[in-house]
């Protein structure tokens, strides 16, 4: 199937590893010009070299910036050429008790989480509706909607996304502009196999079975009883930036392994 990519200029957000390297890559891979970023210039160099080793047919640059320093957003924002596709995928969790979680630390959790996507899309989005055509993704997670109790903070901060989502879309009506959320469930990155690796040290297990462990007692309602891999949640969000999803607009579009229960 040919997704209608070519040529067109994307941006991902937090794309040096994990969700966020995958779906540059396969953007790639169809074809597209794509933007990378990390927070340090050395990784995202080292993020390219590696995409294009991958990808040899690949266009790929990358600029640096720390979605905690608003400094540093406005200076990557001044380096974007125009896009056709952005990606919200930078973000930050980690376990933490509810008690324990200072205002600081809420603070942080919104100005990486959920201003990174906004100062994006504030100044992409309105360029979009004027040239009639333009994918906006956010990344969000199956804890915005199951809020998990380790981790209230971050399942707050992703379901302020899909309020911020939905809100512009409603602003696409009757353009060629589309604004959807991507929902992954607990899925192999980098930073959850380290989150696995954590849990079988302190309990004297194997990944493989702290890996099953935590689907018998975090997440029970997973249908697959696995973590997702990376590529399946880039094959979603790759479709979703194509000309062909055109009538996917407003939507929140699950890639959880059946996770969450409801049927809407």
């Amino acid at each position: 199937m040919d997704l209608q990519l070519k040529g067109k200029v994307a941006f991902v957000s937090g794309s040096t590893k994990g969700i966020g390297f995958a779906i540059a890559k396969q953007l790639l891979q169809e074809g597209a010009v794509v933007i990378i970023n990390g927070r340090a210039q050395e990784v995202v160099n080292d993020a390219i070299e590696k995409l294009k080793a991958e990808v040899p047919q690949a266009e790929v640059t990358g600029i640096a910036a720390d979605f905690a320093k608003a400094d540093q957003v406005n200076a990557l924002l001044a380096q974007l050429p125009e896009i056709d596709i952005l990606v919200n995928n930078a973000g930050i969790f980690e376990p933490r008790e509810f008690a324990d979680i200072t205002d600081e630390e809420w603070l942080r959790y919104f100005e990486i989480n959920v201003l990174s996507g906004i100062r994006l899309s504030r100044q992409l989005f309105p360029k979009m509706l004027t040239k009639n055509w333009g994918r906006i993704i956010f990344i969000t997670s199956e804890s915005a909607v199951n809020i998990p109790e380790e981790m209230i903070h971050y399942g707050t901060t992703k379901t302020a996304l899909h309020a911020v989502s939905r809100g512009l879309s409603e602003l696409t009506k009757g353009s060629g502009v589309t604004v959807n959320t991507v929902m992954p469930g607990p899925t192999a990155s980098e930073g959850v196999i380290d989150f696995v690796k954590q849990l079988a040290n302190e309990n004297g297990l194997s990944i493989e079975e702290a890996e099953e462990g935590f689907f018998k007692t975090m997440r029970p309602t997973s249908l697959i009883q696995r973590f997702s891999d990376v590529q399946e949640i880039a094959n979603m969000v790759t479709y979703i930036a194509s000309p062909l999803s055109s009538s996917t607009n407003g939507s929140s579009l699950r890639v959880d392994g059946g996770v969450i229960k409801s049927v809407l």
